[in-house]
């Protein structure tokens, strides 16, 4: 009889492992089948689901107070999610952009969607009470300026940072906001 040695031994479980190992990895090379890649959609783009006339009605009053400030209201395909409070951040929103030549990364508008006027307010000033909170704070840069509108059923929310602002039409974005419903005032 025969007896193996110690290396003997490690190396039959090195051998083993490393054939378990390359069997795992062609199989998860194998996995899509087809050779198609798969993409997921980014869920801070755009609305959660569709549009509803809530919502609709809302881009419309924008795009008026914008367009009264000769700004230009546009629908965005490029990922943008500001600070958000547990209602916010659960609720179905669009996310809109003006236009701002300066500062083409800057504008964002999201507008969130509720099924009351109640439930509304009552994340509006949750989004309030968050971004005076500290761990709301600490998600922008100190001196940002956040508008919080209600208007109807949905919930405005504007953020820019005057010291920093590369295009005159960031102010005028909060301006035309200050049109709008209803104002939840964040303390800076």
């Amino acid at each position: 009889m025969r007896r193996l040695g110690r290396s003997g031994g490690v190396g039959r479980v090195v051998g083993v492992m490393a054939v378990g190992l390359m069997l795992l990895v062609s199989l998860v090379a194998c996995e899509s089948g087809n050779g198609a890649t798969v993409t997921y959609p980014v869920a801070s783009v755009g609305p959660d689901r569709t549009v509803s006339p809530a919502v609709i009605q809302t881009r419309g009053q924008l795009a008026q107070a914008l367009g009264a400030q000769s700004l230009i209201l546009a629908d965005t395909q490029a990922p943008y999610r500001p600070p958000e409070s547990a209602m916010l951040a659960s609720a179905p929103r669009a996310v809109y952009q003006v236009t701002l030549p300066a500062d083409p990364t800057g504008g964002y508008i999201v507008v969130y969607e509720f099924s009351d006027t109640a439930q509304a307010a009552q994340a509006a000033a949750e989004q309030q009470a968050y971004l005076a909170s500290g761990p709301g704070r600490i998600q922008s840069p100190p001196g940002t300026v956040t508008v919080i509108r209600q208007v109807g059923t949905t919930v405005v929310v504007y953020s820019w940072l005057p010291g920093a602002a590369q295009d005159p039409g960031a102010a005028e974005i909060q301006s035309a906001l200050d049109s709008l419903g209803v104002g939840y005032l964040v303390p800076g």
